[in-house]
């Protein structure tokens, strides 16, 4: 009981600190509002505990056995991020009347956390250090521990975003908050890049 308390943390503490998923929701809560984020949150709280579980099956090792597939993961993570930056940058409230702006859609936010270098870290940090039998019980157990904690963890972000929407009714800031949050993912990159 103890260990899954202890994991319990790690998985909100992970969940809960900023990285892509956290920025992408609050600039989706800003932009979008809550309700139209769900989707988006869902798509990572159920994305992600689906690749910890398979990560603790094994997938992980595959990695290491084939480090070319790393690095093509890391193409594909990068390339994406840019188009995910460049999509967030771009954002219109939907009050502009402009439809090139819509938040990501569940199989998106989903399909994310397969190129999502801090969701990589968490899962396979989480799998070594909390399924240290390597069995198949105790991979779900550790993605039990991430159905409990993340989704509460991220609504955060989205909520911040929403509230944050007050302050950016001006095309202006609202502009300026975008390109930050685009530059913020951006510069998460950089550890990747240069590791």
């Amino acid at each position: 009981m103890t260990l899954f308390l202890a994991l319990l943390a790690f998985a909100f503490v992970t969940s809960v600190t900023p990285g892509p998923n956290n920025l992408m929701l609050l600039a989706s809560g800003a932009n979008f509002g809550i309700r139209r984020s769900l989707p988006h949150m869902f798509g990572i709280a159920l994305g992600f505990t689906l690749m910890v579980f398979i990560v603790g099956l094994g997938l992980a090792e595959a990695f290491d056995t084939f480090p070319v597939l790393r690095q093509g993961m890391m193409v594909v993570a990068v390339l994406y991020m840019l188009w995910l930056a460049w999509k967030i940058a771009h954002a219109s409230a939907p009050e502009a009347g402009q439809t090139g702006g819509k938040p990501l859609t569940f199989l998106q936010a989903a399909a994310f956390q397969w190129v999502n270098p801090k969701a990589w870290i968490m899962a396979i940090g989480a799998q070594t250090n909390y399924a240290q039998d390597a069995t198949w019980a105790a991979a779900a157990l550790v993605a039990l521990g991430f159905v409990l904690m993340n989704l509460p963890a991220i609504s955060l972000w989205t909520w911040l975003g929403q509230e944050i929407r007050r302050f950016l009714t001006n095309p202006r800031r609202l502009m300026a908050f975008n390109w930050t949050m685009a530059a913020l993912l951006v510069a998460s990159l950089l550890p990747i890049l240069f590791h």
